[in-house]
C-alpha cells in the first residue's frame, strides 16, 4: 500500500449529513500510520486546481465533531467534471503535496468525477488510490439500497407534508408540493411517511418513473376534492411527458457541467399545475410550494440512522483504500430479514458513475399516483420516528343541552 498524504473533497448538492462522511473519513485516517497529512480541498475539483487546501489534521476533534453535526458541505462544493488536461494539472499538484489517497464525497456525478480521475491516473501511471464516498438526497445511486442524505431529507419532506396537511385541514383547498427528484422519485415518495390517519395527505403522489399527464392529474385532484373537500398532491420536479421530456424543461434551458437540465430553483412547475387546476375545475383555493433547496441542509431534524451511516461510509472508504489498497466506491446494502440492518460493500467506480437508478415498480401503485406499503416499509427506518399529531375528539356541545 502507498505511504503518503490524503486529499478529500465534497461535490454536488450539500446534505444534512455529508459532513458526517467527511469527519468519519478524517478521524479514521488519523488512525493509520500510512496516512500522513490530511488535506481538505475547498469546492472540490476547483479547489484542487487552485491549491485551496485546509490542513484537517490540525482541526481539533471537538471542532470536527461540531462540523459533523452541522448540515451542508463544510469544505464547500462544486459541479465540475474534470478534463484530461485538468487531471494532469491535478496530478502535478498532488505530486507536490505527496498525495497518495484521494476521496470524493458526492452523488453519481461525483462518482463519475472520481472515476475519471482514477482512469486518468492509470493512464498516466500516477500512484493514487481513488475512492468515492456516497451522498445524495435523491437516493438514486446504483449499487446502493439507499444513500447518506436521503433519510434526513425524507424526514424533512414527511414533516413538511404533515405541516401542510394540518394547514390544509384548517383552510381546506388544494395544495401542490413540488419536491426534488430528477429521475428518481424516492424523495417525493417519502411524503407518504406523513400519513397516519386514512384521510391524511398527501392524497396523491406523482413520480418521474411514470409519464405525467396533466389532464389525468386534474381529474385525480378533482376526485379527491369531491370526496374529502380538500386535496394534497406531492409532485417530483422531474415528472415528464410520454416522450420522457421533463415538464420543467419547457421553462428552462440551464445545464450544469455534467449536462443535466437545471430543474431546481424555480416555481414554474407548481405555478403551471395550479393554473391547470383552476382552469379546469371550479375549485377556488389552490396553492403550491416548491421545496427546492430547503430539504437539503435543514438543521435539527437529521435522521439518526442517516447520520450514523454517513459517518460509517466515510470510515469504510478510508479502511478500504489504506488496508486493502483498493479503489472504488462504498455501497450501502440492506441485509435481508425484517429487522433493519446494513453492510458496506466496495464496488467499482464505474458501477456508480453518472447513471442513476429509479424507484422499483413494486414501490409505485398501479395508477401511478401513489406509493405502496412496500415503499413505506422501506423508507420508515431511514427517516426514523416522526412526531405524533393530535386532533380534537369532535364531541358536539349542543348535544349536552338537548
Amino acid at each position: 500500500m502507498p505511504r503518503g498524504n490524503m486529499l478529500i473533497a465534497q461535490s454536488g448538492g450539500p446534505s444534512a449529513v455529508i459532513n458526517q462522511s467527511l469527519v468519519g473519513a478524517v478521524l479514521e485516517a488519523r488512525k493509520h500510520p500510512d496516512v500522513g497529512k490530511i488535506y481538505g480541498a475547498r469546492h472540490g475539483i476547483q479547489g484542487i486546481l487552485g491549491e485551496d487546501f485546509l490542513d484537517l489534521r490540525k482541526e481539533t476533534v471537538a471542532t470536527l465533531e461540531g462540523v459533523a453535526n452541522t448540515p451542508s458541505s463544510a469544505l464547500g462544493s462544486v459541479r465540475k467534471k474534470p478534463k484530461p488536461e485538468e487531471c494532469k494539472a491535478m496530478f502535478e499538484i498532488m505530486r507536490r503535496y505527496n498525495v497518495r489517497y484521494f476521496f470524493y464525497i458526492g452523488g453519481n456525478d461525483s462518482a463519475e468525477t472520481a472515476h475519471i480521475v482514477n482512469e486518468e491516473a492509470g493512464r498516466q501511471k500516477v500512484e493514487l488510490r481513488c475512492f468515492h464516498i456516497p451522498k445524495t438526497i435523491d437516493n438514486d445511486l446504483r449499487e446502493n439500497d439507499h444513500t447518506p442524505g436521503f433519510g434526513s431529507a425524507a424526514k424533512f419532506v414527511a414533516l413538511a407534508l404533515k405541516g401542510i396537511d394540518l394547514d390544509n385541514r384548517a383552510l381546506p383547498g388544494v395544495h401542490v408540493s413540488v419536491i426534488m427528484g430528477r429521475n428518481a422519485g424516492f424523495l417525493t415518495a417519502a411524503s407518504a411517511l406523513a400519513r397516519t390517519a386514512k384521510d391524511d395527505g398527501p392524497h396523491l403522489i406523482y413520480l418521474p418513473e411514470r409519464a405525467f399527464r396533466a389532464d389525468q392529474f386534474v381529474r385525480d385532484v378533482h376526485a379527491v376534492y369531491k370526496k374529502l373537500g380538500r386535496c394534497l398532491a406531492a409532485v417530483s420536479e422531474g415528472v415528464h411527458d410520454d416522450q420522457g421530456v421533463p415538464i420543467l424543461a419547457k421553462f428552462t434551458k440551464e445545464q450544469d457541467s455534467h449536462g443535466n437540465v437545471q430543474l431546481s430553483g424555480t416555481g414554474a412547475l407548481g405555478d403551471l399545475l395550479v393554473a391547470e387546476i383552476k382552469a379546469k375545475t371550479a375549485i377556488k383555493r389552490v396553492r403550491s410550494d416548491t421545496f427546492g433547496y430547503l430539504q437539503r441542509s435543514f438543521p435539527t431534524i437529521v435522521s439518526a440512522t442517516d447520520a450514523l451511516e454517513a459517518r460509517r461510509a466515510g470510515q469504510e472508504a478510508v479502511r478500504a483504500a489504506v488496508e486493502k489498497d483498493a479503489d472504488g466506491s462504498i455501497a450501502i446494502v440492506r441485509k435481508p430479514g425484517t429487522r433493519y440492518g446494513v453492510r458496506y460493500d466496495v464496488v467499482p467506480l464505474r458501477s456508480v458513475a453518472r447513471e442513476t437508478r429509479e424507484m422499483p415498480a413494486a414501490f409505485i401503485n398501479r395508477q401511478g399516483n401513489d406509493v405502496t406499503d412496500a415503499f413505506v416499509n422501506y423508507a420508515k427506518p431511514l427517516a426514523g420516528p416522526l412526531p405524533k399529531m393530535y386532533r380534537l375528539k369532535g364531541v358536539v356541545a349542543r348535544k349536552e343541552l338537548a
